[in-house]
């Protein structure tokens, strides 16, 4: 599966041309603007292989110049920036309650957001994957109706995600042994674009590491809240997936066994305390004399208006609720020693009332002083965080040196 790489190093090993590219495309995405001379200075490739790199990528539209600089001694050079303006990538959320998608070119410049509704949890996989293959048509038609062409398509999964892209599980929508990247490639009838699927953790987490509010940060945790809880871990600038690339799975580790019962059998898992389905319920009980949540974007819209408005009952749930969210942000720091950790999902709407009461718990718990530098924000890419992480991965493919067919 795509993970983002640490800084690419110039190598006499293999298709030495695809990995110095990767070098010169990665040097312009962080360091833009900057000229030619300061991308051999700071690689240690030499000026001529610079410039030719430089002029293959100019020639496909993934870099541009854009003008002079005065700011130097000697000869003002000319500036490089991103360009990838032919080109797009989608990624694709799929939740228990909605699919959310993202376009996004290689400079991260959102092209379309989009969310629909939809009940997955309580779909059938068959239909599911057809009404992702019907969005995800519907996008490519309208980025490929602008001139560009499109890549790839990522989908983020809330369950286990195998190497070939099917999900052996995924709890929260009551999935088992679905080949998922292969159907949608069926139902999408084998497009031009790569298709793949990730664990929606891992892909937060690539979004927060690339255009979050901890962007670069080489060490850090996201925690995705949803039906089910999940972690994706970025160690050393890379996606952590484990043996299997199954890592993250932090749902059903139990924080307090006398703890209300969870899907799982056991009491007091992570989430059946912090999974959006337990909040509703222990926030607005009354909802289940409606029968089963298909969508609970106006039930968080109920509690955000009753916070706001100083219930005393809500308030102190939610900073309960927040106690235990930090107890889990705990154990990943003491386990981890990230640099940030992020929440995502249904926590960042209620991050003004959860994150107080999680710092002071996760400030107790963590054993290294000052919580062993770990900040604890909310995410800044809110509910779109994993699709974006979609694009981006899909987008890897480009800047580890392959150039996109003409």
């Amino acid at each position: 599966m795509i993970s983002v790489h640490n800084e690419p190093q110039p190598t006499d090993l293999g298709d030495v041309r695809v990995a110095n590219r990767a070098v010169v495309l990665r040097h312009v995405r962080v360091h833009a603007p900057c000229s030619r001379a300061d991308i051999a200075a700071q690689t240690g490739l030499n000026k001529a292989t610079v410039s030719s790199l430089v002029g293959e990528l100019i020639d496909r539209r993934l870099v541009r110049e854009t003008g002079l600089t005065e700011n130097r001694i000697g000869r003002p050079a000319t500036m490089l920036v991103l360009d990838g303006e032919p080109y797009a990538a989608l990624g694709l959320a799929l939740a228990a309650d909605e699919l959310v998608l993202v376009a996004a070119d290689l400079a991260g410049n959102r092209l379309l957001t989009w969310r629909r509704a939809l009940p997955v949890a309580v779909s059938s996989p068959t239909d599911t994957v057809r009404s992702v293959a019907d969005l995800a048509r519907r996008a490519a038609t309208r980025i490929t109706g602008g001139g560009r062409t499109v890549l790839g398509l990522t989908v983020g999964v809330p369950g286990l995600v195998d190497a070939t892209g099917a999900v052996p599980l995924a709890a929260a929508l009551g999935w088992h042994d679905v080949p998922l990247a292969a159907d949608l490639r069926a139902a999408l009838q084998d497009p031009p674009h790569t298709v793949t699927v990730d664990n929606d953790a891992n892909l937060a987490a690539l979004a927060e590491y690339r255009h979050g509010g901890h962007a670069g940060v080489p060490d850090l945790v996201h925690l995705t809240g949803g039906v089910g809880v999940g972690v994706g871990v970025i160690s050393a600038g890379r996606v952590l997936r484990g043996g299997r690339g199954l890592a993250g799975e932090i749902g059903h580790l139990s924080l307090d066994p006398s703890g209300p019962r969870c899907t799982c059998g056991r009491g007091g898992c992570v989430e059946a305390l912090l999974g959006l389905a337990a909040v509703v319920r222990r926030l607005l009980p009354d909802t289940a004399d409606d029968g089963p949540v298909t969508d609970y974007l106006p039930e968080l819209d109920r509690i955000r208006a009753l916070a706001r408005g100083g219930d005393p009952q809500t308030l102190a749930e939610l900073a309960g609720i927040g106690r235990h969210l930090g107890h889990t942000a705990s154990v990943l720091v003491n386990l981890l020693n990230p640099e940030a950790v992020t929440v995502g999902g249904h926590f960042v709407p209620l991050a003004p009332w959860l994150l107080p009461a999680a710092r002071t718990e996760l400030a107790a718990r963590v054993l290294a002083p000052q919580a062993g530098g770990a900040r604890l924000d909310a995410s800044t890419l809110g509910a779109t965080a994993t699709a974006l992480g979609g694009a981006v991965a899909a987008l890897a493919t480009i800047e580890s040196g392959r150039l996109p067919a003409r």
